[in-house]
């Protein structure tokens, strides 16, 4: 069996443990070095990340195969790429950049299972006259035309 799919193997066992918490994304480069980013339902404490490293390299045969394991968690800047990730961020206000270039700022209103929705304020022109007016829109995106999701962090 190769190194990949050992690993992947054991980090499935260890989700299957942990059903709160979820794969991100799982690289193995050329000369074994295996990186693993997870997220969880609720977050990712150093706990989870300890938990999920020690199942992958206590499996693991240093002997028989070398390697180097990093084991961390999405960070609140990496963009957003499953839909379980948008669900543990209902309520909070996104970046979202469309396919065709069009950018979106709203706070995350609902997570369907393949689509969210954001809502917004926007000042526009008035019908009449002179001025703007401010409105509030909502739109609902399908998750595959999102190329990159991230969360506004307010200070």
């Amino acid at each position: 069996m190769f190194l990949k799919d050992k690993v992947e193997s054991l980090i499935e066992k260890f989700l299957q443990e942990r059903t709160d918490i979820f794969l991100i994304s799982c690289k193995i480069s050329a000369d074994n070095k295996i990186e693993v980013i997870i997220d969880g339902d609720e977050g990712i404490s150093i706990q989870d990340c300890l938990q999920c490293s020690r199942a992958i390299e206590n499996n693991l045969d240093r002997e028989e195969e070398d390697f180097a394991l990093s084991v961390y968690s999405a960070g609140v800047t990496n963009p957003l790429i499953l839909p379980r990730q948008y669900k543990k961020n209902l309520g909070r206000e996104l970046k979202v950049f469309l396919e065709g270039g069009k950018e979106i700022n709203g706070i995350l209103e609902q997570v369907k299972d393949d689509k969210i929705t954001l809502t917004w304020k926007e000042r526009i022109p008035k019908e009449k006259g002179k001025g703007k007016v401010t409105v509030e829109l909502k739109e609902e995106i399908e998750i595959q035309n999102i190329q990159k999701a991230t969360i506004n962090i307010k200070i």
